[in-house]
């Protein structure tokens, strides 16, 4: 073990945030709908119209929920208050924002007023008007004949299986509307991710995986779940200036480790923690929109079982699989099959599973101690948009079909490597019972293993163009695992915390 020195909270400070990231990414979407337009032989003429996100409050009463902004509206001007709608002029670049006419009261109960030059300077747009405005300014404005056109967004979330909601007027009938464009192209453009992006993905990703460690050291027998949730949410926002999480944290400890989305209303992170249990922990931070998704999994008492070792070292061997493979042109399928092949021969190798790999690959018995897909696409939203772009379509075997992609993958992307081995009965025992699978199983090691719960290593990865970095700074080998939880530093003396294949 590495000699113990004291450990300071954090090493990090939150980053200045840089509001040309918006402004690139608006460049890139307009570059993006010319060549569209042009290839189409439309006329470069109209306005891409978004509205952004509102303020919501509880139910009927007055409480407001805290304000997050929608996602879209967010990449394009990084506009962190609600009531805004915004616009860029496809003929010329230029971007237009048009904020709220806030009421006196505002000033009593909120505090100060902006002036729209606060707002010009502060998102680096080229003019800002009032919401009550924005007819006159886009009619102003537009090159073309007849009515300005607007392209709005509309298009569904492949993921959530919801359609984004278009901007809404009460003047729409002065415009005419275009709600076939813009999504598609500009989803794209989400995908993949500019340096300036990736910087604030990556400080997500460092006061996370501190986080994340300070929670693994602080562990003991005895504690609740939501002391564990607590202590991440303090430390990210004590330390890294990160107010919102990126999804509700998932604090699974013994069988609830192999709840795949734990930590919800009816199940909310409050077992106390066992002598022998596992613990899954998936906690991710979000800096200025992007986001992170992390997780870590280590026996609360420190030290890992010969059982907890067996199936935490397939998984583990399946993440590092995974990432030492991945390149601009691998399919996001292959990895997903790749990882579950992994862990279906260790399991084999540990008298769990019994007979031929490839077989089992064929009648998708992986799909039985993984059910869900191997990653996602990460940036503004945990689960970021463009796995199933047009003409893709979504697999129907078990396993394959909770892919959120199978596209190939391409340099500029980021998504995560989250493969993760459970004892599920849901699943396991069906799979146990058919004809077709149950000459794979030895049962009686099985029995072992039914109130294990599950173990998912999740690390978030930028794929480059000819490997790839893995973002992600935790601990991951059971002895770097344990010495952490024994009060040893990390990053250890010996160890670089950056990691990639390339």
């Amino acid at each position: 073990m590495a000699s113990l020195r004291p450990i300071r909270p954090s090493l990090l400070s939150p980053p200045e945030i840089p509001m040309e990231l918006h402004a690139e990414n608006r460049a890139k979407l307009v570059q993006s709908l010319r060549q569209f337009l042009t290839s189409s032989s439309l006329p470069l003429h109209g306005f891409v119209f978004l509205q952004g996100g509102e303020e919501q409050t509880r139910y009927c009463t007055d409480h407001a929920e805290l304000f997050r902004q929608e996602s879209y509206f967010a990449y394009l001007f990084g506009v962190r208050e609600p009531g805004f709608y915004g616009a860029i002029d496809i003929a010329t670049g230029k971007s237009i924002l048009f904020a709220p006419r806030l009421s006196v009261d505002y000033a009593v109960w909120l505090g100060e007023i902006k002036p729209l030059s606060y707002f010009k300077e502060r998102y680096i747009v080229n003019m800002v008007c009032y919401v009550d405005e924005i007819v006159e300014v886009l009619c102003d404005h537009y090159e073309g004949a007849g009515k300005p056109l607007l392209f709005l967004l509309h298009g569904l979330n492949t993921d959530s299986n919801k359609f984004s909601k278009p901007a809404e007027l009460e003047d729409m009938e002065k415009f005419e509307t275009d709600l076939n464009t813009l999504h598609p192209i500009l989803t794209e453009c989400r995908i993949f991710k500019s340096d300036l992006e990736l910087a604030l993905i990556q400080y997500a990703n460092d006061i996370s995986s501190e986080a994340h460690i300070e929670v693994m050291r602080k562990t003991r027998v005895g504690m609740e779940e939501y002391q564990l949730e607590s202590i991440f949410l303090h430390h990210i926002y004590m330390y890294g200036g990160c107010r919102h999480c990126s999804y509700t944290c998932i604090c699974a400890t013994g069988e609830n480790s192999s709840v795949l989305h734990y930590g919800h209303a009816a199940a909310p992170n409050d077992k106390t923690l066992k002598d022998g249990d596992m613990a899954l922990l998936d906690m991710g931070a979000e800096y200025h929109f992007y986001g992170s998704d992390i997780t870590c999994s280590f026996p609360v008492n420190g030290k890992f079982t010969s059982d907890q070792c067996l199936i935490y070292n397939a998984v583990l061997e399946a993440h590092n699989v995974v990432i030492s493979t991945m390149k601009p042109g691998v399919s996001w399928v292959d990895m997903h099959k790749l990882a579950e092949k992994v862990i279906l021969e260790s399991l084999k190798t540990g008298g769990i599973l019994v007979g031929d790999v490839d077989e089992m690959m064929i009648e998708r018995l992986g799909a039985v101690f993984m059910p869900h897909g191997l990653g996602h696409f990460l940036g503004l939203d945990t689960h970021d948009p463009g796995g199933y772009a047009k003409g893709l379509e979504r697999p129907k075997e078990p396993g394959l079909r909770s892919l959120r992609t199978v596209r190939k993958l391409q340099e500029g992307m980021v998504i995560t490597v989250e493969p993760g081995c459970y004892f599920i009965d849901a699943v396991l025992v069906p799979a146990m019972e058919s004809s077709n699978t149950t000459k794979f199983f030895n049962h009686e090691a099985i029995d072992r293993f039914r109130n294990f719960g599950g173990v998912r290593i999740e690390s978030d990865v930028h794929v480059t163009s000819n490997g790839c970095k893995n973002l992600t700074k935790c601990p991951r080998e059971i002895e770097e695992i344990e010495a952490v939880m024994a009060g040893a530093p990390w990053p250890s003396d010996d160890r670089s915390i950056h990691a990639d294949n390339t």
